[in-house]
């Protein structure tokens, strides 16, 4: 009987360690569960504050976006009324200096068909430019219509032939159309199509004072065509090719300085590529030439044109196809 009450004696204090021990742990399991509680509602507070941040940071690019749409709408609309007006005048320009060297109003000594040369050339650039301008507000617009038939590589060259002919005025220079071989009909806009190579053949033109600007066609498997423009000029500084299709984009150098230009053309013309469903690429070295390409599909895949951030999606009305 003493041993039983004396080992009763001895669990008794161990129990009372054991309740003090468990008491504490459980004061510091409390004490965790209010630090927890205290740190989750100032997270929740951070949290819904960086909310009501985020959400007025959406709001105001929301704002921002709305005020770019409409700049840019004004932007594209100015372009077009300003090209409309200047057409009219420039034309009765270019119509007059043209009956003025056919001598329909009487002869001109040298200096007098020397200065109206001169105007009826710069009436024709103004022209261009302003041309380019009402493409390029057209295409920002969503305006441009893309209507698609079925073509011949030869009438398409044929035709751009005829077009340049007279405006090679140096013997140093030549423009030589390669036959195309293999290639077969292209349904897509022979017209977008035979501005995007007039840009590539003029630039060509432009920048070559000796040796040729050289246009070529190749078939590329399974259902593409790549168009070259060549040429033998001036060439094209690495840090400079990758700006060339940008909108207004001109290259500093005393070539650039001498002529005249907007820097529209390659603009437009990348644009018009992704309209038909294609891109463009350029190869370039300084003091060797360039190479401007253009890559399209042999047909026009309509509904589903290739497009940036600025071209609207394709559908089909009155016979075109309007982007």
């Amino acid at each position: 009987m003493q041993l039983s009450s004396s080992s009763g004696a001895v669990r008794k204090p161990r129990m009372d360690s054991l309740l003090i021990e468990l008491r504490a742990e459980i004061a510091r399991l409390e004490e965790m569960l209010r630090q927890r509680d205290t740190t989750v509602e100032t997270l929740t507070a951070e949290l819904a504050e960086t909310n009501q941040g985020v959400l007025a940071l959406y709001a105001e690019l929301d704002d921002n976006a709305v005020r770019l749409r409409e700049a840019s709408d004004l932007k594209s609309r100015f372009l077009w009324y300003m090209s409309h007006e200047f057409r009219t005048p420039l034309g009765s320009i270019r119509s007059i200096g043209r009956l003025l060297l056919d001598r329909m109003d009487g002869p001109l000594n040298d200096e007098q068909e020397k200065q109206v040369k001169f105007i009826h050339k710069a009436a024709m650039e103004l022209s261009e430019m302003v041309d380019d301008l009402l493409d390029l507000a057209k295409v920002e617009a969503g305006r441009v219509t893309i209507s698609p038939a079925w073509f011949e590589m030869v009438d398409l060259f044929s035709a751009l032939r005829g077009m340049f002919k007279p405006l090679l005025s140096s013997d140093a220079v030549s423009l030589v159309f390669e036959e195309p071989k293999d290639i077969p009909p292209l349904y897509t806009d022979d017209k977008r199509l035979s501005q995007i190579l007039r840009n590539f053949i003029s630039n060509g033109l432009k920048f070559t004072s000796r040796g040729e600007v050289r246009v070529t066609a190749t078939f590329v498997p399974p259902d593409a065509v790549t168009f070259t423009v060549s040429d033998t000029g001036i060439g094209i500084a690495p840090e400079h090719v990758k700006v060339l299709f940008q909108d207004f984009s001109q290259i500093e150098s005393p070539v650039q300085k001498r002529l005249s230009g907007t820097g529209l053309g390659l603009s437009l013309s990348k644009k018009l590529a992704l309209l038909l469903g294609g891109d463009v690429a350029v190869e370039s070295h300084i003091g060797v030439g360039s190479r401007f390409s253009v890559t399209i599909p042999v047909r026009f895949p309509a509904g589903t044109p290739r497009d940036d951030d600025r071209t609207r999606t394709a559908f089909e009305k009155d016979g075109g196809y309007v982007l």
